[in-house]
């Protein structure tokens, strides 16, 4: 059981990092009013942070395939933290802008690189279940926390509070197993080759995501009126963490069941929700058992290609977080262009699991 503190010492940074992620959702009002610019200029903020994920993850892991793992994850960590210090000092938007784009690069390579240092020390399930349940967490406390703070202390003190996260993480991740002295990773291509059959499981991964993002990011809205948004968002954040904690305990040993089981229950709970929307106590019910099935099956996927990707070690956590993050880019534009989000969740997710099953059939 020795693996399990490790795990959870990056598990801590990951918390601290995806903090900066969904807080940014409650400081959006204040940043426009304090540096002059408007509601949809300071939105930019956010896209630059998806952006900066989805490219971040591949090049990073690249630049840093020789490095030591300990080394690449302190390095990145240490970025983050000097973007948000930058951050919460400048009074120009660009400057803001770039270092949003700088803390989502570095974000994605730590995610990167800590993916492939969990998965030597756990299975892949159970390694993406620890991991991923520092996103989570960051989840259900990033948006009302950075609303609170703003409230009470101005935007920039959100910032200041991540880079305060930063140094337990920082300390913490010291303590992780680094790669043995003199270990030279395979060459890129060997390894890129080993990556690129499973870009219909990407595939799969980013559809669930882009679901679940879509809807996550268009649930305050939904819930205004029919339910407190507070309650509603952290019965989805909470189901998120059951989620994906579940999928640590079994997604190794029954991937194929729990993504056709629960694929077809997630796809089921999108459908019912559209009537169900207008009941408050089906809205928090389907928040938090929607959430639970869209980690759970997404996580499964995940961690199925980790798995598969053994012969990739330095770039198979990069295209994951990949996968991962062009889902939570697409996700909310679509839910955005549609009426209703839990349409389009439905189409995506039941796009992921044709996908899915035609993998399945092939091999």
């Amino acid at each position: 059981m020795e693996f399990r503190v490790p795990l959870y010492f990056l598990a801590l940074a990951v918390f601290a990092m995806g903090t900066s992620e969904f807080m940014l959702a409650g400081l959006v009002p204040g940043i426009a009013a304090a540096l002059g610019v408007s509601l949809p200029q300071a939105g930019y903020l956010t896209s630059a942070f998806a952006l900066g994920m989805v490219a971040g993850a591949p090049l990073t892991a690249a630049l840093a395939r020789s490095w030591r793992r300990r080394t690449a994850l302190l390095w990145f960590l240490a970025l983050f933290a000097f973007t948000h210090v930058a951050g919460a000092l400048t009074t120009s938007f660009a400057v803001l802008l770039g270092t949003r784009v700088l803390a989502a690069v570095a974000y994605a390579g730590f995610l990167a690189v800590a993916l492939t240092a969990a998965t030597a020390l756990a299975r892949p399930g159970r390694a993406l279940g620890v991991l991923l349940g520092g996103s989570t967490v960051a989840c259900v406390a990033g948006v009302p926390g950075g609303a609170l703070l703003d409230a009470a202390f101005g935007w920039r003190s959100a910032f200041w509070v991540v880079a305060l996260l930063c140094l337990p993480a920082f300390a913490a991740v010291r303590r992780i197993p680094d790669t043995p002295a003199g270990d030279r990773p395979r060459g890129l291509r060997a390894e890129l080759a080993v990556v690129r059959p499973l870009a219909g499981l990407l595939l799969a991964g980013a559809l669930v995501n882009a679901a679940t993002f879509g809807v996550f990011t268009s649930l305050a809205p939904v819930a205004a009126g029919v339910a407190p948004v507070p309650v509603v968002l952290g019965a989805f954040g909470a189901g998120c963490f059951a989620g994906i904690t579940a999928a640590g305990r079994l997604a190794d040993r029954w991937p194929g069941r729990v993504v056709a089981v629960g694929g077809s229950l997630l796809l089921a709970g999108w459908v019912a929700s559209v009537p169900a929307a207008h009941d408050p106590v089906a809205l928090v019910t389907l928040a938090f058992t929607q959430g639970a099935l869209s980690f759970a099956v997404g996580g499964t996927v995940i961690a199925r290609i980790l798995r598969l990707a053994e012969g990739a070690p330095t770039m198979k956590g990069a295209y994951a977080t990949a996968a991962l993050n062009v889902g939570a880019t697409a996700g909310p534009v679509l839910a955005g262009a549609a009426a209703n989000p839990f349409w389009p969740a439905a189409v995506l997710v039941a796009g992921a699991l044709t996908t899915y099953a035609c993998l399945r059939r092939r091999t």
